[in-house]
This record gives structure tokens, sequence and C-alpha cells, in this order.
């Protein structure tokens, strides 16, 4: 118990301190950095430096694509809103379901690589939205709606191009090469499930784009945490597949 509070008072100090630091740096809002910041703390608490070190990355490499081409994005009324900067609404959209699988880890041992799993599925997610999005809005010269393929404008829910899809499987890959190189998962299989699930739940974030997200008002923040969800769904049915057959 003394371990697993002196490891959240060392998250707690090194996210104080990094923010009082960085606060300035445009990438979030002042209360985005409060968020981040608390998502950080529990985060090392739970998941150690690499836990932390992961979702650093992943908040680092968003925000640097959202920036690729934000001008032509801006002039063509598609670009992220607040010049790109993340808001409170963005961090826990994005990362409330990595961070309950974080938690669970410190609550189910048994199941800790399952766990380990479904948190990197769902960051490999949301960087693979990210790429995708913002990388196909600026250079995909064709878009079109996932549900019909018909041709739309860019920046339309649901909407993907070629550019925009290739980008999505890097960011899922790159994610998962995070993941593992951090050894939070720890297999060949991990990292294949992982980049996979990522990938696909990106897909399927964009069906709920075209399909539910206008007709009910879906907020951005609300898809994205479904995604990281289905993301997060797909990698751990996976893996038990996967154990149940190997064995």
């Amino acid at each position: 118990m003394d371990l697993i509070r002196n490891q959240f008072f060392i998250g707690f100090c090194i996210n104080f301190i990094l923010i009082y630091i960085f606060w300035k740096i445009p990438l979030m809002t002042k209360s985005g950095w409060i968020s981040a910041g608390i998502l950080g703390t529990i985060l090392w608490g739970c998941l150690s430096w690499q836990g932390w070190i992961s979702v650093v990355i992943y908040l680092l490499f968003g925000s640097l694509v959202t920036k690729i081409g934000f001008k032509f994005k801006k002039e063509q009324g598609i670009a992220e809103k607040r010049n790109g900067r993340r808001g409170p609404e963005n961090v826990w959209g994005s990362a409330s379901t990595g961070l309950f699988l974080a938690i669970m880890t410190k609550f189910n041992a048994a199941n800790l690589v399952m766990f380990k799993i479904g948190f990197a599925a769902s960051f490999a997610a949301k960087l693979a939205d990210t790429f995708g999005s913002e990388i196909g809005k600026r250079f995909g010269e064709e878009t079109y709606l996932i549900t019909s393929l018909k041709k739309v404008e860019r920046g339309t829910e649901g909407g993907i191009s070629l550019v925009g899809t290739l980008a999505s499987v890097l960011g899922s890959i790159f994610m998962a090469f995070i993941m593992i190189r951090l050894s939070i998962i720890s297999a060949k299989s991990h990292f294949i499930i992982v980049a996979v699930s990522g990938f696909l739940a990106t897909l399927a974030e964009s069906i709920i784009g075209a399909r539910f997200q206008n007709k009910y008002k879906l907020s951005n923040e609300l898809v994205n945490a479904i995604q990281t969800s289905i993301a997060s769904v797909f990698a751990i049915f996976a893996f038990i597949l996967y154990s149940y057959f190997l064995n």
C-alpha cells in the first residue's frame, strides 16, 4: 500500500512540475492542462512511468498532427476549434476508457495482461483516428461516406479518404509499437491485436459518425469514448480467443 501511495505521489509531483513549466505552450487550454495532470497522476500510480509516457506520446503526436496543414483546414472551416488546443473534454473523451482499464490493473492482478492490452488498444484507436482525420482532411483528394461510398466534402462526419485511411493504419501501428517498446504489451501477438483493434475501431467510429452522430446529436467527445471502448473490447475479446486456442 505504501508503494502504491508513493507511485501516486511521484506521479503528482512530476505532473505538477512539468505542467508548471510547459502550460504556456499552446497544446492545451488551462483546464485541459489540469485534466492532463489528473490523468497523468492516476496513470503513473496505476501503470508507473511506462503508462504515463505512453499517453504523453499520444497527446504529443495527436497535437502535432493536428497542426499539419492547419491554415488550409482553417480556411476550409474544418480545423479543430481553439486552434487545435485540447480542452478537458478532449482529454477525458480520449482517455476515459484507457484510464478505467489502467485502474482495473490495480484491482484485478489476475487479468493484468488483458487489461493492459485493452489499455493499449484504446490509445492505438484514438491516435489512428487523429492521424486519419487530420491528415485526411489536409491531403485526402477525394472523401467518401463510409456507409454508402458517395463522395462528400472534406470534414464530413463518417467521411474517409485513401490517404486518411492509410494514416489511420500508421497511427494504430505506431501506438502499438510504443506500447510494446514500453513493455505495456509484451508479445508479437499482443502487438498485432492492439494495432488491428485500433484500426477496426476507427472504421467503426466512422460508421457511427455517418449514421448516428448528427441524427442523435452525439458530441465528438462521446463518439471518441465509444470508439476507444470498441477498440478495447475488440482487443480483449481477441486476446481471450487467442489464449483459448493457444491452450
